[in-house]
């Protein structure tokens, strides 16, 4: 955390811009989905400017290249990787996230412009809408990152952990792609007790179409799309960016 309190003192002479994102939040009637989308990477790239936080996205070929909706879904390390993934990602996205976590100072800004979906991890029933919510605004071309694992660990590191099957229902409904995401070092952030230059990696894999997967239960989706992301990550660490985009 020793960074993230570095970002939040090297920016209180910003703090004039959270009641703005607030602002532009309340009014998407006023401010594109693009415009306030942007206003939130370049938050996002003040913020890694300050803390000496680089991001490389890899695969970013494999993004569908429509005006269609898609899912990615992506392992989760910390509270860095959507915004990793925001950051590299050009198109308008959102995100799904434990509404536990989602009303901090400058992360309900953030959820809030992108128009985000907050989830509650133990009421069943809210789940279950929220999962409804996502494939309708998919359908309609709405782009999603979803962490299906549910949450994470501090300093868990590379390791991936498992996936809720669940969470691929949204994206099934849509019959949407699916587009698996490799988050690497991401942990290093906010988890390192350090200052020093990171470098994290968003590693885009080749999507899953609905006539590929259209025949296949969620679970069996689930599994498939977890292996191909501890793959991606395996390669990753070990300097072969080249096997990583195969997976």
């Amino acid at each position: 955390m020793l960074r993230f309190g570095y970002v939040i003192l090297g920016n209180l002479y910003r703090a004039w811009m959270i009641p703005v994102m607030d602002y532009y939040a309340r009014h998407p009637e006023k401010y594109s989905e693009k415009f306030r989308y942007e206003y939130d990477q370049h938050v996002i790239r003040l913020m890694n400017h300050t803390g000496r936080i680089h991001t490389t996205a890899y695969g970013k070929e494999n993004i569908p290249d429509s005006e269609n909706g898609y899912v990615m879904f992506a392992n989760h390390q910390g509270k860095y990787d959507a915004l990793g993934i925001m950051l590299s990602h050009e198109k308008p996205c959102s995100v799904v996230m434990d509404d536990a976590r989602s009303h901090g100072p400058l992360v309900r800004q953030f959820i809030d412009l992108v128009q985000g979906k907050r989830l509650k991890l133990d009421d069943l029933r809210q789940a279950a809408g929220i999962i409804n919510e996502i494939a309708k605004e998919v359908k309609q071309g709405r782009k999603f990152i979803i962490f299906p694992s549910g949450g994470y660990e501090h300093r868990n590191q590379n390791r991936v952990d498992a996936f809720k099957p669940g969470c691929f229902k949204s994206a099934m409904k849509a019959k949407a792609p699916i587009v698996p995401v490799a988050l690497v070092d991401s942990w290093k952030v906010f988890d390192l007790w350090s200052l020093r230059k990171i470098e994290t990696k968003v590693v885009y894999l080749k999507p899953m179409y609905y006539e590929e997967y259209k025949e296949l239960n969620s679970k069996t989706i689930c599994q498939i799309v977890y292996n191909r992301i501890c793959k991606a990550v395996q390669y990753m660490e070990n300097g072969n960016e080249k096997e990583a985009l195969l997976q």
